[in-house]
């Protein structure tokens, strides 16, 4: 993991004892309530639907365990103790879609408290909301994954240090958000992003990217287009800097609906792309021995040197498990994964529960992962896309024990990737952008599927459930999709089939589409459940969900689910 240095903390302590002062101000009285506002979102500060929300980075998704207690204590002695399947279990955090932390519950005077308790472990939320750079983003396996092609963790480094506070950046026309993927398969989801960046080698075996731009959902689903099949690694941050100055020149300022990326390319198509690279040449040759932004060898080989394996790491002979126990032998298959180094492998730690919102945990959950960090896995963590938490580097022969560990541990589900592996947003029980709740729907999907036997025959899976239309869900890139809507005060719900997140599985990086008119919340589950029934009566043998969707059409899945319709109005 990346190390920070004395200059990366005191720059967070300052930050920390800024916020203070301003929070301090605010409270008094002296600093009113618009202009406190701006100042505590840079921050990753919120006011939500019932408490203030914390959004905490987690850049490009790495952690470590003592990261993680921290956060567990900032749960336990600040946010709110929970009820429910949390009750006794201290407060609770979100893992969200984007590889962060979300707290709901944190009073606001003790704000100020919790960000120098981040500082104490090299976090923050600086740029987790606001019209700035946010969080960048990467594959949950970055820099362990036997397809990775180059490690995009020091270039995802590099790219945070550079955008943090970014002064031509800081108010943009609105959210900007970047992910970076070093792997032959796209499992950062680089086509729904602002940029997205695929790191890869040309014919030399030189290091550059190729970069897609305007990607992202929200209102106007559109996937990214490409804009440059190769820039060299080294000048990689100065073509960013042409695609964010254009944008924040000819971006929308005047429609909210209309300010992101993806419009103005959408709008302007050719002749945003020939701006960017006019811009990127100018600036080039305004200093083309030193500008600032090239990268310089000696400042990636610095970063880079963070990124090396954990002590003790090194390749040993495949271990021959003992599989014969058919539970363990479902977690092998879905929840174990792939390692570049010879007797390892990478750990799902599933936090997909009955009874629990997807991404949510508890001060006592992740103290117990972050134990199981330290026992397995060298101390590490990381946060995936899926909303799970992923142990980057346990020995194969350590496997038996850790299954049993992540058991006692409620960690265990072997679901990765099938249907209860769903993704969703907090929706209406904490957003307050929100029109409908998604939390209650997942829980009835993970209650009616909870035959293991039936869900591994369905086989993979993608449901992603959003509350509104911003997608924090990410419900466009679902194979099964689905969006709350309001309609006169009551919640509803779209269903989208088809859309992909940019895997090979999917097809790539598409947008679901809208299957008839939306659903009443007493209908939306078993329309879902029509959904699948008809995949189980009309598929071929071995044949993927999303396969049928392309092979079938929408047509028999429209029928199937707007029959739950019909019948529920009869009844």
């Amino acid at each position: 993991m990346y190390q920070y240095t004395d200059f990366d903390r005191r720059f967070v302590r300052a930050r920390a004892a800024q916020y203070r002062d301003q929070l301090e101000r605010h409270l008094a009285g002296t600093l009113g309530t618009d202009e406190f506002r701006a100042l505590r979102l840079q921050n990753g500060w919120y006011i939500q639907r019932h408490a203030p929300m914390l959004r905490v980075a987690v850049p490009y998704g790495e952690l470590n365990s003592r990261q993680l207690r921290q956060l567990a204590r900032i749960a336990r002695e600040y946010d709110r103790q929970p009820d429910g399947p949390f009750a006794g279990q201290g407060g609770y955090g979100h893992f969200t879609t984007r590889q962060n932390l979300q707290y709901n519950w944190i009073p606001l005077k003790d704000s100020a408290t919790v960000m120098d308790l981040l500082a104490d472990v090299d976090m923050h939320g600086i740029q987790t909301s606001g019209n700035c750079i946010r969080n960048i983003t990467a594959d949950a396996f970055v820099g362990i994954a036997p397809d990775e092609i180059v490690d995009a963790r020091p270039y995802a480094e590099v790219l945070r240090q550079w955008s943090t506070l970014h002064p031509e950046f800081a108010h943009l026309p609105r959210k900007f958000k970047i992910a970076v993927s070093g792997a032959a398969e796209d499992r950062a989801a680089i086509g729904w992003h602002d940029i997205g960046l695929q790191l890869k080698k040309n014919a030399a075996g030189e290091v550059g990217f190729q970069v897609f731009v305007g990607g992202g959902m929200g209102r106007t689903p559109i996937p990214g287009t490409e804009i440059n099949a190769f820039v060299p690694w080294q000048q990689i941050l100065v073509y960013i800097e042409a695609i964010v100055r254009v944008y924040n020149l000819a971006g929308r300022r005047d429609n909210l609906y209309k300010a992101r990326i993806k419009i103005l390319v959408k709008a302007e198509g050719q002749k945003f792309f020939d701006a960017v690279n006019e811009e990127f040449a100018r600036i080039l040759a305004d200093d083309p021995a030193g500008h600032e932004q090239i990268i310089p060898q000696a400042e990636l080989d610095r970063v880079a040197a963070c990124f090396v394996d954990p002590a003790g790491v090194k390749p040993e002979a495949p271990v021959q498990l003992d599989s014969s126990d058919p539970a363990f032998a479902r977690w092998l298959q879905r929840n174990v994964h792939g390692h570049r180094v010879s007797g390892y492998r990478a750990v799902t730690l599933s936090l997909k529960r009955v009874g629990i919102a997807p991404g949510d945990t508890s001060a006592d959950v992740m103290d117990t992962a972050a134990a199981l960090a330290d026992q397995f896995s060298h101390g590490e963590l990381r946060v995936s896309h899926r909303q799970n938490l992923v142990l980057p580097w346990v020995r194969e022969a350590d496997l038996p024990a850790l299954f049993q560990a992540a058991r006692a541990a409620g960690f265990a589900t072997a679901n990765a990737g099938l249907l209860t592996d769903q993704i969703a947003c907090p929706g209406g029980d904490f957003c307050a952008l929100a029109n409908a709740r998604s939390l209650p729907l997942a829980a009835q999907i993970a209650e009616r599927y909870q035959d293991a036997d039936e869900l591994e025959d369905l086989g993979e899976i993608d449901l992603h459930i959003s509350g509104c239309i911003n997608s924090c869900g990410h419900h466009h890139s679902g194979h099964i999709g689905v969006l709350g809507v309001d309609k006169d005060g009551t919640e509803w719900y779209q269903l989208t089939l088809g859309g992909g997140d940019g895997t090979q599985l999917a097809g790539g990086t598409v947008a679901g589409k809208v299957i008839g008119p939306s659903f009443a919340a007493d209908e939306i589950a078993d329309a879902i459940d029509a959904v699948i029934e008809t995949f189980k009566r009309e598929r071929q043998a071995g044949e993927h969900f999303i396969d049928a969707v392309k092979r079938l059409g929408l047509e028999p899945f429209k029928t199937a689910a707007n029959a739950v319709r019909v019948s529920t109005a009869k009844a």
